[in-house]
């Protein structure tokens, strides 16, 4: 099985003329799309679109209609050229008791021979807006390298980075080890650095149950935590950036992997 629970650490710090750092526990799950049918059917704590302990739908992803993934992942990699897309997997928070927020979902994206092709970042910001990144993974990367990346930032996410910022990304695959490593800069240097680390375990029944005993307010602690830390650099002086109209597109697709 593709599918499994990551136990990880966040850590946020801010940098330039105000510092700020923060770190919590946290799980995520990493969802092979094409196991969903088979995981809602085969766990008692994890429902496929329906309610459970812990649960995933569909409706929190991609579109936003309901609808399954595999094929809207399919339509935002297709402009790349990519060739056809075999395994994705979706790192993200789940449902727990019902309520989920994830200001960042990662959908790793595979060609049909196995290899690591692209990355969809799907970001969330506390308004209700979503706007996903597709950039293609470096064909010539090596598999045991970690995956580099960039891009501008096209979408309003926090009152205190300006827009005129920019991305670059870390990122180890999946497997044993969890790693993302986000770095964002404006015109006057990088300003914000934030990470995920952790550790395979399997997705079953009891890992489950020992995973929501260890963090049983997980993602009420992700959006708690937003505003807890909003409200210390809004009391160190940070300054406030207006809140401009989402970008008209939904995806904004690069189409090299390195956008300065």
């Amino acid at each position: 099985m593709n599918s499994a629970l990551y136990h990880g650490r966040v850590v946020h710090a801010r940098t330039g003329a105000v510092r700020h750092r923060f770190a919590y526990r946290v799980f995520s799950l990493l969802l092979d799309l094409d196991e969903l049918p088979q995981l809602g059917a085969g766990l008692r704590t994890f429902g496929y679109n329906r309610w459970a302990l812990l649960s995933f739908r569909d409706r929190d992803h991609g579109p936003r209609d309901g609808s399954p993934l595999r094929p809207w992942v399919e339509r935002v990699l297709a402009p790349l050229g990519l060739g056809p897309i075999g395994r994705v997997r979706l790192l993200c928070f789940p449902r727990l008791f019902g309520y989920v927020f994830n200001p960042l979902s990662i959908y790793y994206c595979d060609d049909a021979a196995g290899r690591l092709a692209a990355i969809i970042y799907e970001v969330r910001n506390t308004f209700g807006e979503m706007h996903c990144y597709a950039v293609p993974v470096d064909p010539g990367r090596r598999p045991a390298a970690p995956v580099l990346q960039s891009c501008g930032k096209e979408f309003y996410v926090s009152p205190f980075i300006a827009m005129r910022a920019h991305y670059r990304f870390r990122l180890s695959p999946p497997e044993e080890g969890l790693s993302v490593l986000i770095r964002q800069s404006v015109a006057e240097g990088e300003v914000l650095v934030a990470s995920l680390v952790g550790r395979r375990a399997p997705l079953t029944d009891g890992g489950i149950l020992r995973a929501v005993l260890r963090h049983p307010l997980v993602t009420l602690k992700v959006i708690g935590a937003i505003h807890w830390q909003a409200l210390l650099l809004w009391r160190k002086g940070v300054p406030l950036h207006r809140h401009p109209p989402p970008p008209a597109q939904a995806i904004t697709l690069f189409a090299s992997p390195d956008n300065p």
